[in-house]
């Protein structure tokens, strides 16, 4: 079976097993004299009953060799496997005079074995061109017993030496390329869920930009218009009461409206509620007429200029739809009194489309920074989404009052 597609989970004894095996790593890593002393006091105790139970007089090519010597050679074979793990190369090199010494005695004791468990550490260690020079250490002592004592055939001894040292880099490689991959699969697994970490946290940004967008397009607008509204039926309300009535429903209309768009913006983020939220769509070209009809009952004439055939996409339709609320939000809030609009629209083929709209309301200071709120980074925002542009400035002299002009290019193909 293809180990990428078998998605099944893992029996709960493995899992337990590998929990353990990393627990047990992860508590050696941290305190490995826990597990070096007492696996250095078990060579030591083997090298030390080979001598005292006189056990190495089996291997033995000469049996006068002195006590004191033996027990020397038995220590110094085993002794400095305390730091095999942090030294390899020094603890074999140390060894290598009690290994010639152990051969040319004829003693031929066997913690010379141990040089073996050093060959597994650089193998697992150290980079595996170390494993030549440790190979050759190793066999001088085969080489300078068999030259000196004469036992056995030379292609026994060092084919026999030679077949040990190649199974303990075997194990030591095998068992390095396992850690190795653990630790890569272990990196990515860290890596994926910073990366999942990091998308999530952009992914809420973006929304939260995209909520406050909308909530300044809605909120920003509708309050402009009330607040065009009521200063309208505040100043006919002693000379005209039908007018000052009117304006009152107009208020009542436009605050309905925007409750109703509020209410549908935050059940969308009400993921505690199981009922289905209000899927209304965005409002898009056909509702341009409303919103024309609510800015000009809040006391902005505005006339519109249409060129072309509209035939936009939904998202091209909204960024055009906001563009014009927003600039057109911007004039009832800055342009004064005795300000007009004008909107010129030109749609072209592939949805291309070119909006632009004008007034005659005064910019505040010299450099128009009057109107520069939240209002412009949301429209660039908007825009940039479609690779378009956006230019929002004060018209040249001796014109007066503010231009947006919106370009969306074409669309391009899928």
């Amino acid at each position: 079976m293809d180990p990428v597609t078998d998605n099944r989970a893992p029996e709960p004894l493995t899992e337990y097993a590998q929990r353990l095996a990393h627990r047990v790593r992860a508590f050696d890593g941290r305190h490995p004299l826990l597990w070096d002393l007492p696996f250095t006091g078990f060579w030591v105790t083997a090298a030390l009953i080979d001598y005292t139970g006189g056990g190495w007089r089996h291997n033995a090519h000469q049996l006068d060799v002195p006590g004191w010597l033996l027990l020397t050679l038995s220590l110094g074979l085993s002794v400095p496997l305390l730091w095999r793990r942090t030294h390899p190369a020094a603890v074999l090199a140390a060894m290598a005079p009690f290994a010639l010494v152990n051969a040319w005695t004829g003693a031929a004791l066997q913690a010379a074995l141990l040089q073996l468990v050093l060959v597994y550490h650089l193998a697992l260690r150290r980079p595996l061109r170390d494993l030549w020079w440790a190979t050759a250490l190793v066999l001088v002592p085969v080489v300078l017993s068999a030259v000196r004592h004469g036992e056995g055939t030379w292609d026994q001894q060092i084919g026999s030496q030679l077949m040990s040292i190649a199974v303990a880099a075997l194990i030591g490689v095998t068992v390095r390329t396992r850690r190795t991959y653990t630790e890569a699969l272990e990196d990515r697994a860290r890596r994926l869920e910073t990366e999942r970490d990091q998308q999530a946290q952009l992914a809420t940004a973006a929304e939260r930009a995209r909520i406050a967008r909308e909530m300044h397009d809605i909120i920003g607008h509708n309050l402009s218009v009330i607040t065009g509204l009521a200063d309208g039926g505040r100043y006919a309300a002693a000379k005209s009461p039908d007018r000052a009535a009117q304006a009152l429903d107009a208020i009542a209309t436009t605050s309905r409206q925007a409750l109703t768009e509020l209410r549908r913006l935050l059940d969308v983020l009400r993921e505690e509620e199981k009922q289905q939220p209000d899927l209304a769509p965005q409002p898009g070209l056909t509702d341009l007429d409303r919103l024309l009809d609510g800015v000009r009952s809040a006391g902005l004439p505005v006339s519109t200029i249409v060129h072309g055939s509209p035939c936009l996409p939904p998202g091209r339709q909204l960024t055009v739809y906001r563009v014009i609320q927003e600039a057109l939000t911007n004039t009832l809030k800055h342009g004064g009194p005795e300000a007009t609009a004008r909107i010129e629209l030109s749609y072209e083929e592939k949805a291309a489309v070119t909006v632009t709209i004008t007034d005659t309301g005064s910019v505040g200071d010299t450099d128009g920074t009057s109107r520069n709120g939240r209002g412009l980074p949301g429209m660039r925002e908007r825009t940039a989404l479609y690779g378009g542009t956006l230019e929002a400035g004060p018209r040249p002299r001796p014109e007066r009052g503010w231009r947006v002009r919106l370009r969306l290019p074409e669309e391009s193909p899928q």
